[in-house]
């Protein structure tokens, strides 16, 4: 159980094939003073995602060490996958849990920023509450293009070189509020149907209060043989996990496709359950340490 002050950091690593190469990032981390708390890999996105718990020095000390091991073993001229990345630590988000304020966290993301920039070349942008005044806060926005096209030229980045770094790329290190990455899998190899249900989230979503803050893309994996909706729920406490599962279903129905299995991706609050069970979202692989209660000493039922 943690005490004190809390916060949350997830890391995103372009690599998802090499299980090898992940556990020696996770065990950097923890080796550092940071804990570990959830690590996954996904192969068709070749992506890592791990979660850090700590305080503020727990946390600088377990990323950048993650940091200098990602920045050691990838190389992004051999990355290929589906989803979006501009470098081989791609994003870095500071969340306060408990006992922190807003403040706290972005001042802790730009020291992260700033010691990946001077200690490894890297050109690092701010996002959402570190964004510098007059810069785009939005990832999506920032990301667009992906490593090809911040591998092609000059950059302007907020800190660190005006140009990518030759294996790395650069990093993105922002602080913000919690976030769900949530994952639905279809009954369907058919990716046309994710893709208009992606399409259909990001035009009702603002009207749908199910769906607000919901951003999605639409996917084919290879290893699965079937199509995923992967979404970010960038509002949690106003889209619980049932309500966006329900829309899914009742919208993937006129395309005779249904949702086979939820997936999580790091941890989440129990809130987002909305009173729920595991298993009435589909979510086959729960257990309670994916909780952010579980280690904060929290009462789960």
């Amino acid at each position: 159980m943690l005490t004190g002050s809390v916060f949350q950091c997830v890391p995103n690593f372009s690599e998802g094939r090499r299980k090898e190469v992940v556990e020696a990032i996770a065990e950097a981390a923890q080796n550092a003073g940071a804990v570990v708390a959830d690590w996954s890999l996904d192969p068709d996105h070749n992506r890592s995602v791990v979660t850090l718990l700590g305080d503020a020095k727990q946390i600088e000390a377990g990323a950048i060490a993650a940091a200098e091991v990602a920045i050691e073993r990838i190389d992004m001229r051999q990355h290929h996958g589906l989803h979006p990345r501009t470098g081989a630590l791609d994003v870095l988000p500071v969340v306060p849990l408990r006992n922190a304020t807003k403040e706290e966290a972005v001042a802790l993301a730009h020291r992260l920023g700033e010691r990946l920039a001077h200690s490894f070349s890297l050109p690092v942008f701010f996002y959402e509450w570190a964004a510098r005044p007059g810069r785009e806060t939005e990832l999506p926005k920032l990301r667009r293009g992906g490593w090809e096209r911040f591998a092609q030229g000059e950059l302007d980045p907020d800190v660190g070189p005006h140009r990518a770094h030759p294996t790395a790329g650069v990093a993105i290190v922002g602080a913000r509020g919690p976030l769900i990455a949530y994952n639905i899998l279809l009954n369907t190899a058919n990716v046309t149907i994710a893709h208009e249900l992606a399409r259909q989230i990001r035009r009702q979503r603002e009207q749908i209060a199910a769906l607000e803050g919901v951003r999605a893309m639409g996917l084919y994996l290879p290893s699965r043989g079937l199509a995923q909706l992967s979404m970010n729920l960038t509002r949690p406490e106003k889209t619980p996990l049932p309500g966006v599962l329900e829309w899914v279903r009742q919208t993937a129905l006129a395309w005779g496709a249904a949702p086979l299995e939820s997936e999580i991706i790091g941890l989440m609050p129990m809130s987002a359950l909305g009173g729920a069970k595991p298993e009435d979202i589909l979510w086959r692989a729960y257990r309670p340490e994916k909780l952010l209660e579980w280690w904060l000493g929290a009462q789960i039922p």
